[in-house]
């Protein structure tokens, strides 16, 4: 069995460049995968501190410009599989996570656990979605959503328009916030049944007439950076009592730092981090999976029902990616969409080209 002994990766740098550049491949190891990478999505707010981030750091021009290796999501076709691992064969068609396995590359060497099968009908580009459908439906899950509950999602950006659908799915009723007018517009083409623009409408009078005035059962904050605005309007869109506390749930995913007066509220404050049970878990990555009897969803039967969502076409990714660019022309295909980086949501690295 010949595997390579190179491949490309995709590295940001300090300067706000992705460079491609060529690194040894790591070894097949036991319990692990050997995947030939199609297509990685890029994951903005965790890797790159966003695109406003990125293209604010190429003023610097005394910025370290060494490459880092990046990427956690990515799909693509199994070369060769490790000592124990039976689930996969060569030639299988794989949609794979996990930081430091995952990569934005051409060549990945993933755990069996963070690997799932990809449906005949869903493409390479359509499963590097994987992780981030994963972050977001464990993220519902903590929220515990009830049929025919009012939900506000706030932060459209990639985990959002996908949190957004899957309460959907759940049955609730749907409302997004952002501040940006086209994530608003690929809100509606994904099923969510409100949007409101964050300072150019008011969005607790939007939220409370959404709801009939009854008030949001449940939220969630899914963008990083200061959330104590969000936190306040958010606080005064929940249920109350006759007794004058608020009520309700609030996800918070990712890591936004925010204030708030927990004397006056019931409300619960839950953060919700990762894919589920067992990422990060070094030998249940490689190993054998949890008994399903005691743990029905972890890391991976998130990933596989993610999967299965995608290719029943109740949960829609294409309308959320806004760009595909070639991994061996990362610098070149980045420079070109950052005048803009408003209109990036979902990037998508084609990895067939290196």
């Amino acid at each position: 069995m010949s595997l390579p002994t190179k491949r490309l990766v995709a590295g940001v740098c300090g300067d706000g460049h992705i460079r491609t550049i060529e690194e040894n491949a790591p070894e097949l190891r036991k319990g692990c995968v050997a995947i030939d990478v199609q297509a990685s999505l890029v994951s903005p707010g965790t890797e790159l501190g966003g695109w406003r981030n990125l293209a604010g750091k190429r003023a610097k021009s005394d910025a370290n410009t060494k490459p880092r290796p990046f990427g956690y999501s990515n799909a693509g076709i199994v070369a060769a599989v490790g000592e124990g691992v039976t689930r996969f064969k060569k030639g299988d068609r794989v949609a794979c996570i996990g930081g430091g396995y995952a990569l934005h590359t051409n060549y990945a060497i993933v755990p069996h656990n963070l690997t799932v099968a990809l449906p005949d009908n869903v493409t390479f580009a359509d499963g590097s979605y994987a992780m981030l459908a994963a972050t977001a439906l464990h993220a519902m899950r903590r929220g515990e959503p009830e049929f025919g509950e009012y939900a506000a999602i706030v932060g459209l950006g990639i985990v959002g328009l996908m949190a957004g659908q899957l309460y959907h799915l759940a049955g609730n009723y749907v409302i997004g916030w952002d501040t940006i007018p086209y994530r608003l517009d690929v809100a509606g083409k994904v099923g969510i049944d409100a949007t409101v623009q964050i300072g150019k409408a008011d969005e607790v009078a939007a939220t409370k007439a959404f709801t009939r005035n009854c008030g949001l059962d449940a939220a969630m904050i899914a963008f990083g950076g200061d959330g104590t605005k969000a936190m306040q309007s958010l606080e005064k869109c929940m249920k109350l009592s006759p007794d004058t506390h608020l009520m309700g749930r609030i996800v918070v995913v990712g890591a936004p730092v925010f204030q708030y007066n927990p004397g006056t509220t019931n409300l619960d404050i839950r953060r919700a981090a990762r894919t589920g049970p067992g990422y990060h878990d070094d030998p249940w990555e490689v190993g054998p999976d949890y008994p399903p009897v005691f743990m029905r969803w972890t890391t991976r039967t998130n990933l596989e029902l993610c999967m299965r969502l995608i290719s029943e076409g109740r949960l829609k990714v294409k309308d959320i990616t806004t760009h595909t660019v070639a991994l061996n022309q990362a610098d070149e295909g980045t420079s070109a969409i950052l005048d803009d980086p408003d209109r990036i949501i979902g990037l998508v690295f084609d990895c067939t080209k290196a």
